[in-house]
């Protein structure tokens, strides 16, 4: 070479370097007025490509967090990162050593991988590679040249590869950090609306599902689960799904790692497992899971209360760390009130759950109005009772649920302003154009702090048993028929009790010759009639119905209730029952029907009330001699011409005035000791019973001396009622009766007594 070669050759130099420097400072400013880490490193590897000649190329930034290099690969669907560990390969070997490298033959080179090629179907034949080094001379990074166009790579393209990274180090770096900061916000942003999400979620099984998951993917590991404590049974328990269905899993909260840590407090990180003695293997050998490391962390409540764990398994890549232990417990420090709401919320659910099953299982009807008066829920009864869907009546006011029953409306209105129960007992409600019978309470509904929430009202449909009541006092008396209904079992109505009563006997005279005489359909019809009426006497005075005997009626006063003046209203109903015969016997001779006549005796003494009978069929009655005594007088009235005849122990009793006289002292067959017998003369007048009072004032001096054995003067005085009175037939069977005992004299221990032998 001559020597005006040389000073062109070093022109030509010194033009190369100002071009090299021109281009340098361009890409500094064209790089640096980019925005994105993505688009700084593809400006970067177009002009270097350019201006070394190369085929390709790549840039690799060190991330310090995970110890790996990365980069920017742009596919059809975006761009995607490539990530390498930062040890790997020429690129790692570039990077921890600073220094830049030429490789001519790549697959010669032992540090090299060919991975890359493989996947993508590319061949690296030679390659160049830079460190990228910041202002303080830290490597950032490395970037590779791949595959000269023309020649070899040489150290030229190594110093201006070098040059180029170094004038985009700055940025790049600015970039990156920029990057690791929106990524950080990013996933501090995820992170939030995550656990916004998740405290949001008040379904248990769900919440639990979607922690571990999380959980799962935020730690990158193999499992997750989360145990809370059930404090009622001091267990730790969880859900997992095992075999597509949800299975829960407990055990004592005490046990194993997940014990250790519920009942310390403290986490607790084993890279090694089945090296630490208070794993428990069982659940790998019976699930046939391979446990390698644990990472378990407590859940505390806002009170401080460990309220459960989270144990997280075999992290990819290697044991858990410091760092994901912090992670796992700032997330499970957030979702902790979640947990605890949720798990709550499942307590209620459950209370809610066994309310709503209690309700649906009762027979009254339950509906309850919000504070705003609105029917908020109705049980499967009220829906019955009421006759209506669910859906008709949720979300109406009281005055529609109970159309037609403004006294029921009126009362939820005052209960929810005095917060007062008020109760209506045998109340009519107006449904669907018809009447219920029903017991109806309304209570006011109040909460803990004595807050006023709505109105409960209760209904209790006691139709069916009313009308039940009124089959049974068709049979029986009404009161009767109440003890029936309200007796608990067969011991509670079986069997009898001994109790004072005042029993009333009646029969038709003359009954079999009147039933022949009208035949059987009219004789039927007479007796419904006849009973009919006196049913109606005996009810208006508080007597108790207690059986027919063909015409005859067997009746009782001061049972099952006693009263202060039973004997009183039995002889009023006595003198009614005469007196509507009467009336009704007006009525049948105007249709051209024989009159019907009847007696009526009265006795009062011991009874045993009861039922008696087999649990199959029964009768409820009374028995004695007080009810003997009484069949016998009603039986005596055809004897003394009587209509009502009531024993001296009815007459001790009665607190009310009465026209009585005693007819006879009677002793009853199977008995030693006489009972005075008395007339009642109530049911007459004037023109039944004439001249009344001189009738018994001669009848009773009669009496006198017909017991003092003067049976002459007793004619007299009965010849002078008989005078007052001829209809009177007990004086007149009395002067008879003087007439025979003076022509045969009674014996000296005559005492003027009747014997009733029969009935």
């Amino acid at each position: 070479m001559t020597d005006t070669a040389k000073p062109d050759t070093a022109y030509t130099e010194q033009l190369e370097q100002l071009r090299q420097l021109q281009m340098l400072t361009a890409l500094s400013q064209r790089v640096a007025a980019l925005d994105s880490l993505e688009a700084v490193i593809d400006t970067l590897l177009q002009a270097a490509i350019q201006e070394i000649g190369a085929d390709r190329g790549s840039l690799f930034l060190h991330d310090d967090e995970t110890g790996e290099l990365y980069t920017y690969v742009s596919t059809g669907l975006g761009s995607r990162q490539i990530r390498l560990l930062d040890d790997l390969g020429i690129a790692g070997a570039v990077f921890h050593k600073a220094t830049g490298e030429i490789v001519h033959d790549a697959y010669a080179d032992e540090r090299f991988h060919p991975d890359v090629d493989q996947q993508t179907g590319y061949t690296t034949a030679s390659l160049v590679c830079a460190p990228i080094r910041n202002a303080k001379g830290t490597t950032i990074g490395v970037v590779e040249m791949l595959n000269k166009l023309e020649g070899a790579f040489d150290a030229d393209d190594l110093r201006l590869l070098e040059g180029m990274t170094s004038q985009c180090a700055i940025t790049l770096e600015a970039l990156q950090r920029l990057e690791r900061t929106t990524r950080d916000r990013q996933r501090e942003v995820d992170f939030l609306n995550l656990v916004s999400d998740l405290t949001s979620e008040l379904e248990l099984t769900t919440l639990l599902a979607r922690v571990v998951s999380e959980a799962t993917r935020l730690l990158d590991c193999d499992r997750t689960t989360l145990f809370l404590d059930d404090e009622k049974t001091g267990e730790l328990f969880s859900y997992v799904v095992d075999k597509l269905e949800l299975r829960e899993l407990r055990f004592p909260n005490h046990l194993g790692i997940a014990g250790a840590v519920f009942t310390s407090g403290q986490s607790i990180r084993i890279p090694y497992a089945y090296a630490d003695l208070r794993f428990n293997p069982t659940f790998d050998k019976q699930s046939g899971y391979f446990t390698r490391c644990i990472l378990c962390v407590p859940i505390f409540a806002k009170d401080g209360r460990t309220i459960g764990v989270t144990q997280s398994l075999n992290k990819r890549g290697g044991p858990f760390t410091a760092e994901d232990e912090s992670r796992l417990r700032a997330f499970t420090a957030q979702i902790a009130s979640a947990l605890e709401n949720a798990k709550l919320f499942s307590d209620v659910q459950a209370v809610k759950n066994y309310n709503a099953a209690m309700l649906e299982s009762m027979s009254n009807g339950v509906i309850t109005f919000d504070e705003d008066g609105r029917a908020s829920t109705c049980n499967a009864a009220g829906t019955r009772i009421l006759r209506r869907a669910e859906t008709e009546l949720l979300g109406r006011a009281p005055e529609e649920v109970f159309d037609g029953s403004a006294w029921l409306v009126e009362r939820i209105r005052h209960v929810g302003e005095t917060r007062a129960t008020d109760v209506v007992v045998d109340a009519q409600l107006a449904v669907d154009g018809e009447t219920v019978s029903a017991n109806v309470t309304v209570l006011p509904l109040l909460s803990s702090e004595d807050d006023q929430l709505g109105t409960l009202v209760m209904i209790e449909d006691i139709s069916n048993e009313k009308r039940v009541k009124s089959t049974l006092a068709r049979y029986m008396d009404p009161d009767l028929a109440d003890r029936l209904l309200a007796a608990g079992s067969q011991d509670d109505v079986l069997g009898g009790n001994e109790s004072v009563a005042t029993v009333l006997f009646t029969d038709v005279r003359n009954f079999t010759t009147l039933a022949e005489r009208i035949g059987p359909q009219p004789t039927v019809t007479l007796l419904n009639d006849y009973f009919a009426r006196m049913v109606d006497c005996i009810s208006h005075q508080g007597g108790m119905l207690d059986k027919f005997i063909g015409d005859a009626i067997m009746a009782v006063f001061g049972l099952p209730v006693a009263s202060e003046d039973d004997e009183d209203r039995a002889l009023r109903s006595a003198i009614a029952m005469i007196r509507s015969l009467w009336e009704w016997n007006v009525e049948r001779e105007q249709r051209g029907e024989p009159a019907v006549d009847m007696g009526v005796g009265l006795n009062t003494d011991a009874v045993v009330a009861g039922n008696i009978g087999s649990p199959k069929r029964m009768d409820y009655t009374i028995i004695g001699d007080g009810v003997n005594l009484a069949a016998r007088l009603e039986s005596a009235c055809k004897r003394y011409g009587a209509r009502i005849l009531l024993s001296e122990l009815t007459h001790a009793k009665l607190k009310g005035v009465y026209r009585l006289r005693e007819i006879d002292r009677v002793i009853v067959k199977g008995k030693t000791k006489p009972v005075a017998v008395f007339e009642c003369l109530d049911f007459h007048d004037a023109t039944s019973f004439p001249n009344l009072m001189e009738t018994l004032g001669a009848f009773n001096e009669g009496l006198l001396r017909y017991r003092e054995r003067d049976f002459d003067r007793a004619r007299e005085w009965f010849e002078q009622a008989l005078k007052a009175n001829p209809g009177d037939r007990v004086s007149a069977l009395y002067r008879d009766q003087t007439l025979a005992l003076k022509e045969s004299p009674p014996p000296q221990d005559w005492a003027g007594i009747s014997v009733l032998a029969e009935k």
